[in-house]
């Protein structure tokens, strides 16, 4: 081989886990002394004997000694090349929750900092997330909580989620989906944030075996069909590539490796197409000494092979807010095949493959880098709203923006660069800048061209606001911006706004009604009777009461009970008929609703049309004035950005059975008969077609939206699986709006 290139390798599939040899404390002690040559490994060696010792006795489903969890755990941690007491944390991370272990013990024998990493990875293990939206926020905050004292221990539970799921097999097939759907909801995403990419591309093809099992065989054996032609061509691509850097004296490694299983679903998912139509399964890297090199190399490739046009991506001059950092673009390759090429330095590389762990200067009692802490501004953010947002939906919605970045990145007209999530809009630009240019943005110019408030940003735009200083926040907004920043300034700005309204609303409404009874508002302000009213009521003033009145919670009659005798009230209702009982008889109905509101079944319920919530879907209800309660699913988007002060519960009523219409989406092959097929599936299922329609593709695929009738989520469930055994069918899918 030739001195300038160091190496050529391919990394082929691993569409099923390779057997691992049982590890051994010397393969832990001999790895971190590769790379921390001056460890005192005498604090693993010693935490190895008390893990044995406490988990003595214990054994795994899979029939092993206990120890060999932790032992896996620190090896992984080891790999990620951390310091010697995150590495011990993983040989003890259990034994405070399953033996007899105490804090104490742990902080006399290894020192308060084990014991603290020791405890947060406890605390983390006792979170279970729920789909219920209140207990999955408070779990989350708890985490984040954890890794605020410090993000060591999200790496040891990552570590400890990665082994779990390796031997996920031995656990109940319930279990199994549940602990998947868990990881990649939740870990995948944190791993991808925390720039660890071989954790999270592991956890997500885990997470995808145990969830969609035949999906995901049926996908590795069709990668691995084409396993011996894809080498032979990357073998050859990368010689090419590596005879071209000898040819200009770059000295370099070149390397090949198959994209994993889960990212080329999701491919297939995302484009509709089989995997015969996806043709960059490959990537091509380049590691060279230096940033100059890198673009040498892009230069290299490009006059080589034709590059494909807005497939190219500096993320070099412009790199991911999880630190990752590259050159991608995409060419026509040899045999007119498509090819990614990543092309980065030595350092860039560690730090894609281990994001913060790469970063890791932990200094005994002087805790982490502040530069470091600045590369994870997103983690001191989301810390800051889980203590500003009370309500849960809007915080998981938070979490759920930064946990699944796609970003663009933008200049302001001074050059400066902003990272926003992918379709941000010049809103969410404003706001970056400053609240106050939010509030008051009525336009913008992208490149010297004005453009409408909607306008999705791409990389690489200049962006330019335009103010209007009695210009205010519209509600619209809401469905424009992306960003975490601006959803939440606007979100304040509304409630502030209809907070004002209610309360001059709920006023109005009150002093009326409190003239009916010969009692001046006023008066009752100055006694205090309205702040006793308000207290009882568990409100901190009368705003707040006023304000819970002009929202729909709290009705006058309800305060009246606080302020009057029973037999007072009872006098003036006998005499006339109050606002408050209209305005209710309007508003109730005896019906066969199938929904409760605390525990009423007789009030005027409204199903949302953007959702179509059926029975056995987690609900949230919303109070309309002078039109009752709107039923949404609680993941609608609707729901998510309505005011949580107009929110009630409400729960389906089990013992009233009506049918509902629910939206699917059925995508199959164009062939003849496979429409009767699907509506005969639909009939057999007992549920009723109330519309469809029908589209044709040009690649011999047919689009069938239908509108059917069914009773409860199981139902609907029921349908869906009979119709993916139809043949020809592809996807199945429900419509939410």
């Amino acid at each position: 081989m030739h001195p300038l290139i160091s190496a050529v390798s391919f990394s082929s599939d691993r569409t099923l886990l390779p057997a691992r040899n049982m590890i051994r404390l010397n393969d832990i002690l001999d790895k971190v002394s590769s790379y921390n040559p001056g460890a005192d490994l005498d604090v693993i060696r010693r935490a190895y004997v008390f893990s044995a010792k406490v988990h003595q006795g214990q054994i795994r489903l899979s029939g092993e000694p206990y120890l060999i969890h932790p032992m896996e755990v620190a090896a992984i941690l080891a790999e990620l090349k951390l310091d010697v007491q995150t590495v011990a944390t993983g040989l003890l991370h259990d034994t405070l929750e399953d033996t007899l272990t105490t804090y104490e013990e742990l902080e006399t024998i290894f020192g308060v900092e084990v014991a603290n990493l020791v405890d947060g990875v406890t605390k983390i293990s006792k979170i279970h997330f729920k789909t219920k939206e209140e207990s999955q926020a408070e779990n989350f905050r708890k985490m984040l909580l954890a890794m605020a004292n410090d993000i060591r221990v999200i790496l040891v539970k990552l570590a400890d989620r990665l082994h779990n799921m390796r031997t996920l097999q031995y656990q109940p097939e319930v279990k199994q989906r549940s602990i998947a759907k868990e990881t990649l909801d939740i870990y995948a995403p944190m791993a991808n944030r925390l720039g660890i990419s071989w954790i999270k591309s592991e956890l997500e093809d885990l997470s995808f075996r145990y969830l969609s099992p035949n999906l995901y065989y049926d996908l590795a054996s069709k990668v691995a069909m084409k396993k011996k032609e894809r080498e032979s061509y990357v073998q050859e691509v990368m010689e090419i590539i590596s005879k071209k850097l000898v040819d200009h004296g770059i000295r370099g490694d070149v390397s090949g490796r198959s994209k994993h299983l889960y990212s080329i679903h999701n491919k297939m998912e995302s484009r509709n197409v089989d995997i015969d139509e996806i043709y960059d399964l490959i990537a091509i890297r380049v590691l060279v000494d230096d940033i100059r090199a890198c673009y040498e190399v892009l230069g290299i490739i490009h006059s080589t092979w034709k590059p494909i046009p807005g497939r190219f991506k500096d993320y070099i001059a412009m790199p991911k807010s999880n630190m990752y950092q590259s050159l991608h673009t995409t060419v026509i390759g040899p045999f007119g095949e498509r090819m990614e090429v990543q092309i980065r330095t030595t350092e860039m590389h560690r730090v894609a493959e281990a994001g913060i762990a790469a970063h890791w200067k932990y200094k005994e009692g002087k805790g982490y880098d502040e530069r470091d802490v600045k590369r994870f501004a997103w983690l001191r953010q989301l810390l800051e709203w889980q203590q500003e947002l009370q309500d849960s939906q809007e915080f998981m919605n938070t979490v759920k923006v930064e946990l699944f970045p796609e970003e663009v990145y933008v200049f302001t007209p001074k050059g400066d660069v902003k990272g926003f999530p992918k379709g941000a809009t010049p809103i969410d630009f404003a706001y970056s800048v400053h609240t106050d240019i939010g509030h008051r943005c009525v336009g913008a110019k992208v490149n010297g061209k004005l453009v409408p408030l909607k306008y999705e940003m791409k990389t690489g735009d200049i962006i330019e606001v335009i103010t209007s200083p009695h210009h205010t926040p519209s509600k619209d907004w809401l469905k424009l911006v992306k960003s975490t920043r601006a959803r939440n300034k606007i979100r304040t700005w509304i409630k502030t706004e209809e907070r004002k309204r209610s309360i001059v609303l709920g006023r109005e409404i009150c002093e009326k009604e409190f003239r009916r009874y010969s009692l001046t508002f006023g008066k009752l302000q100055k006694s205090g009777e309205l702040k006793r009213a308000a207290t009882e009521f568990g409100f901190v003033g009368e705003e707040d009461l006023m304000a819970a009145v002009g929202y729909g919670k709290l009705s006058c009659n309800q305060i009246l009970g606080k302020l009057l005798s029973e037999e007072k009230l009872a006098e003036t209702r006998e005499q006339k008929e109050t606002r408050v009982s209209k305005v209710l008889g309007r508003l109730t109905k005896k019906s066969s609703s199938a929904i409760q509101i605390n525990g009423v079944d007789d009030v005027l319920v409204r199903f949302g049309k953007c959702c179509n919530p059926v029975p056995g879907d987690e609900i949230v209800g919303f109070i309309t004035r002078g039109r009752g309660v709107t039923v949404h699913t609680a993941d609608c988007a609707f729901a998510l950005e309505s005011d949580p002060e107009r929110r009630v519960d409400v729960t389906w009523n089990r013992a009233k059975q009506t049918a509902l219409p629910v939206k699917i989406r059925v995508s199959c092959h164009d062939q003849k008969g496979i429409l009767a097929g699907i509506a005969q599936v639909i009939a057999n299922c007992e549920a009723n077609i109330a519309s469809a329609t029908v589209q044709s593709t040009l690649d011999k695929k047919g689009i069938n939206l239908f509108e059917i009738d069914v009773t409860d989520l199981d139902h609907l469930n029921r349908v869906m699986n009979s119709i993916m055994k139809v043949q020809g069918v592809i996807k199945v899918e429900r419509l939410k709006s």
